[in-house]
């Protein structure tokens, strides 16, 4: 086996989509969740259980100390501990997107609600860090949703693979869903970072698929851009991405490659290896028509002595 692992820091809640915050605002650990916000969140699961999930979504827990739903936290060293009694070498962590939707507070053993929330109009439970419930000894948050449809994966927070893929997103070569939020990644300049960040994405005008913002799931793609130049002056932006309506651009003269903004779809997708002349590199990639769609969330990389700059100007 080989363990693979993206670099996370659990340093809150981070929002994606809020009506109250910005995107990219991270909340207090036992802050309550605002109701129809969409926020990140992490899960624990086997290998195989992770596969099948990938492939047909979540199916909800029948049991559990909130009852039947999806059980998920916001911290991944809760998720980590998942599933108990496994071989750590079997776990995988998935990164997801809740939308909480109304939230019931569970802060005490025997509470009224603990397992019949979802029947009384709630669609998430939440359970605050050192509550003092019995059922969660480690003190760490926890959260049951009842819908899986609530929940979509959007990459991988740690994974053990039984082969030597060096992926770190979750499956570069698996479609977009329609309307999901998905972790990209752009390369740039530092001069031009600081214009997106500032100012938001402006659409190329030319490109393979058209018209649009160029961003890919991969950050060894973002890396390589902007193309001859020197490395030095180069920065990834790590990105949330509102896909939309996503069209598969599989084939050189497609006959919708450029004009696939203009037939009701939002995003562009060229899936990996696809034999494509335009893309050499067998590199996933996808093109997002509106820039309002994507938020620069962190910087993936940049030179040292731009790094902390730039991390600045999107934290502000």
């Amino acid at each position: 086996f080989k363990q693979v692992t993206m670099s996370v820091q659990f340093s809150g809640w981070e929002v994606v989509d809020d009506g109250a915050c910005f995107p990219g605002v991270t909340l207090a650990p036992a802050q309550k969740p605002q109701n129809k916000g969409i926020y990140k969140m992490f899960h624990g699961t086997s290998i195989a259980s992770a596969r099948a999930i990938i492939a047909g979504g979540f199916q909800p827990s029948s049991s559990g100390m909130l009852g039947k739903g999806v059980y998920m936290s916001r911290d991944v060293k809760k998720a980590s501990n998942y599933p108990l009694l496994s071989n750590s070498s079997d776990r995988v962590i998935f990164e997801l997107r809740v939308r909480v939707g109304r939230v019931k507070r569970i802060d005490k053993d025997n509470h009224p609600l603990q397992y019949t929330w979802s029947s009384h109009g709630y669609h998430t439970a939440w359970v605050p860090p050192n509550c003092g419930m019995k059922s969660v000894p480690s003190g760490l948050e926890e959260d049951c949703v009842f819908d899986p449809k609530r929940v979509t994966v959007v990459g991988i927070a740690k994974v053990t693979y039984d082969d030597d893929s060096p992926r770190l997103e979750l499956g570069a070569s698996q479609e977009p869903k329609d309307r999901g939020v998905y972790t990209m990644y752009h390369g740039t300049t530092v001069a031009n970072a600081r214009l997106i960040i500032a100012n938001g994405f402006k659409q190329s005008t030319k490109g393979m698929l058209g018209n649009g913002v160029y961003v890919s799931r991969d950050r060894k793609k973002a890396e390589r851009y902007p193309l001859n130049i020197n490395a030095a002056d180069r920065v990834v932006l790590k990105l949330h991405v509102r896909v939309g309506h996503v069209k598969r651009i599989d084939k050189d003269n497609h006959p919708m490659q450029y004009t696939w903004s203009t037939q009701g779809y939002d995003t562009a997708w060229v899936p990996p290896n696809c034999g494509m002349k335009a893309v050499p590199s067998g590199l996933e990639e996808d093109c997002v028509f509106d820039p309002s769609r994507i938020t620069v969330v962190d910087i993936a990389q940049a030179p040292n002595t731009d790094l902390e700059p730039l991390k600045q100007l999107v934290a502000n």
